[in-house]
């Protein structure tokens, strides 16, 4: 539907012209694909209800969805029926949730995503080594919940370069920092720094934490932002890394950014004096909620579109293995 596509950020919009510029990549990650797909697979397996602990992904449309197909969102196991299917987060989840699954007996269907997956195994491997651990992440935010679970006496969370300055000299032995996987490229970068000012000996770990798709998003983001005299972020607003591309936006020299969970809440005002308009969706976003975006926008005013892309996405995760298995000869599209 775009008009057009460019690999570095176009030159202004012609006068009198009012412009949208659609950052990607945008959207689905395949972590996030991977698990909305481990719910519909598991409804059409073995069908309704299959409950899912917290939310599949931070997407307030993409739940109800689910919801509407007959997936079941509880805050805690206990919640479940003894011997129920639940389906983990695209999050993750601690050993002691894993270890109340069992205990009352439910089949489980991972759906975490493998990239958080990896940042579980370097925690569990450093703790394992001696080391005390900085993650730096939202206190509170399910993954980090997840994570900070699998070494919980050694693990201390962080969620900016002033939380460092909490962090005693007992905490210096042997320190190694992770982090979640959906931040800010440019604060985590500031917190690292901040901690390798107070512990010189701070090991890093083996690759990048903050996921590809962050990255990308971000990167994609920070292409139209100076651009753009507003910048439209769609997602929801628990979503982690629908929130900091707004704070990357602006930051990026975008005259003012705005999150919205879907085109009715893009307020006429904010685009009254603008010719340039900015637009991009966090990673657990289905794509038709921008195409709704884009075409709100034009019924406003905006006629051009040009799509800016800072990366092309090929990867793709396998569903869980169990689920392959029994879900054997049916199909495996997925639409949401």
């Amino acid at each position: 539907m775009f008009a057009g596509s460019a690999t570095t950020a176009p030159s202004d919009a012609a006068p009198g012209r009012r412009e949208i510029l659609v950052a990607a990549p945008r959207g689905y990650c395949a972590g996030v694909d991977r698990a909305v797909a481990c719910v519909v697979k598991a409804l059409e397996i073995f069908g309704a209800p299959v409950y899912v602990r917290g939310q599949i992904v931070h997407n307030t449309h993409v739940v109800a969805r689910l919801a509407e197909m007959g997936a079941v969102f509880v805050q805690d196991l206990s919640e479940v029926p003894r011997g129920s299917r639940i389906v983990f987060s695209a999050h993750g989840v601690s050993p002691q949730v894993r270890q109340q699954a069992a205990e009352r007996d439910l089949s489980t269907i991972d759906a975490t995503c493998p990239l958080v997956t990896k940042v579980h195994k370097e925690a569990v491997r450093f703790a394992q080594e001696g080391y005390g651990i900085v993650l730096i992440g939202h206190a509170g935010h399910e993954e980090v919940e997840g994570t900070a679970g699998q070494a919980p006496d050694q693990i201390r969370v962080v969620g900016s370069a002033r939380d460092v300055d909490q962090l005693t000299e007992n905490d210096a032995q042997k320190l190694v920092w992770l982090s979640q996987t959906t931040l800010s490229v440019d604060e985590t970068a500031q917190t690292v720094n901040h901690l390798r000012a107070r512990f010189p000996d701070l090991v890093d770990p083996p690759s990048d934490d903050i996921c590809y798709a962050t990255q990308n998003r971000q990167s994609a983001v920070k292409l139209i932002a100076p651009r753009c005299d507003v910048v439209i972020v769609v997602g929801s607003g628990n979503s982690s890394n629908s929130v900091r591309l707004v704070e990357v936006a602006r930051g990026a020299g975008a005259g003012a950014a705005y999150l919205v969970d879907g085109a009715g809440q893009i307020d006429p005002v904010w685009l009254a004096d603008a010719q340039t308009v900015g637009l991009t969706s966090g990673a657990s976003v289905p794509e038709d909620l921008v195409d709704d975006a884009v075409t709100h926008l034009m019924e406003l005013g905006f006629t051009g579109v040009t799509e800016v892309t800072a990366a092309t996405e090929t990867l793709a995760f396998a569903l869980p293995r169990d689920l392959r298995a029994a879900g054997r000869g049916t199909s495996s599209s997925v639409d949401l």
